[in-house]
């Protein structure tokens, strides 16, 4: 930590010699973050003058309205999440780090002025459009998992997303260089490289995340292939009846699913985290849906898993999501901490059989009885099965609804 707050420093401060505040030349930028094997992580952001930028990853576009100045250096604070850039601005470039405080992480970042995500040196070898049935860390019987990538092709380029039975890795955008192909992703908390050797029939590679971590990757062409029904993964133990929790929200209020606000009520329980790409997905759709479908036999209550120092810092997160995404509905703190054990984040939730995913979603009737939980969330990267997805929740929800 202490070396964190030294290097913050020393990158804000560096040029103090100088009373002339220099600030971002709009344009646009490749940005890249220095991750392991000397791999570049880029993504595009434009600026659009000296207080706004846009990140670009695919069809996603994301508005950054938070920086700050300080004689030649400048902070980049994404929104809602934690991280931020902080770097040097040098003649129509950038150089600094990227940073989130709450795991002590820090990654090498510079910029230029420039509008290439990847370059293309050679035509694509092969055309990859289709669904590819994926295995990640397949040597390591403890961490491995299944994925289902889902990518289109024109020409040289490529986007799409790998789906996992906890959630998807939103905005992918990268080419097929030859027989290479390269994917990214950076949204301020994914800082996502993938990396792959094609055929017509199977993907070789490996997955970055940050300059912290590393697995490889394997897949071939499966267009008829499906992940574990997410419906499936998590459930109400034996002995349980009825789902219970008390927790506070960022007032000390402490909030229990027995209130009487909550009574002959149908229930959506979202366990989430303001550090949570998917849980950003899912709130933003769970907002617009409520926004669109007032009803006053629904409530929505979130339960946050929060990357917190302190209970303070982790109030503060959650306050600052809600103000972003427009959320009304209680949002309770219910941990922070470190949440790499997912069995110490079970704990609080004993009834269940175990937490795998952030979100989760849990959906209980009228009478308070669960009536279904859905691990992970399919956001709208996932194209399709967002689309499904969104379909499927509002039948369920009317039923639920038009229950006596």
């Amino acid at each position: 930590m202490r070396f964190l707050l030294l290097t913050i420093s020393f990158l804000f401060f560096i040029s103090c010699n100088t009373n002339t505040t220099k600030t971002l030349d709009i344009g646009t930028y490749r940005g890249v973050l220095q991750v392991q094997d000397n791999q570049e992580l880029p993504f595009i952001f434009e600026v659009k003058n000296d207080s706004l930028l846009t990140i670009f990853n695919a069809d996603e576009i994301i508005t950054v309205d938070e920086i700050t100045y300080k004689n030649d250096s400048v902070v980049i604070q994404t929104p809602v999440f934690e991280g931020y850039i902080i770097a040097k601005i040098e003649e129509n470039s950038l150089k600094g780090s990227f940073i989130k405080p709450s795991l002590d992480q820090i990654v090498p970042f510079e910029a230029m002025k420039s509008d290439n995500r990847f370059s293309s040196k050679k035509e694509a070898a092969i055309n990859i459009t289709g669904n590819w049935e994926t295995v990640f860390s397949a040597d390591h019987k403890v961490d491995t998992y299944l994925a289902k990538g889902i990518f289109t092709q024109t020409n040289n380029k490529v986007t799409g997303t790998f789906r996992t039975t906890t959630g998807d890795y939103r905005y992918l955008e990268g080419v097929v260089d030859g027989d290479s192909l390269k994917l990214s992703t950076f949204d301020g908390a994914h800082a996502f490289l993938f990396t792959a050797k094609v055929t017509d029939s199977t993907l070789n590679g490996y997955f970055y995340s940050g300059n912290h971590w590393k697995e490889p990757f394997t897949a071939k062409l499966n267009n008829e292939y499906e992940l574990p029904n997410e419906e499936n993964l998590t459930f109400i133990k034996n002995g349980y009846e009825y789902f219970d929790f008390s927790f506070p929200d960022t007032r000390g209020r402490v909030v229990s699913i027995r209130d009487p606000e909550f009574k002959n009520k149908v229930v959506i329980l979202q366990i989430m985290g303001t550090w949570c790409p998917n849980c950003l997905d899912e709130s933003k759709f769970l907002v617009n849906y409520i926004k669109d479908n007032p009803n006053k036999d629904l409530q929505i209550i979130a339960l946050a898993f929060e990357e917190a120092k302190t209970r303070e810092i982790a109030y503060e997160r959650i306050k600052r999501f809600k103000k972003r995404i427009g959320i009304e509905y209680p949002v309770l703190l219910a941990q922070f901490g470190n949440l790499a054990n997912k069995t110490l984040a079970q704990q609080k939730l004993p009834m269940l059989n175990h937490i795998i995913s952030y979100p989760t979603t849990i959906f209980m009737d009228k009478k308070g009885k669960v009536r279904k939980i859905h691990t992970g969330f399919n956001g709208p990267a996932t194209g399709e099965k967002y689309t499904e997805f969104t379909k499927d929740f509002e039948v369920f929800v009317n039923e639920l609804l038009n229950e006596n």
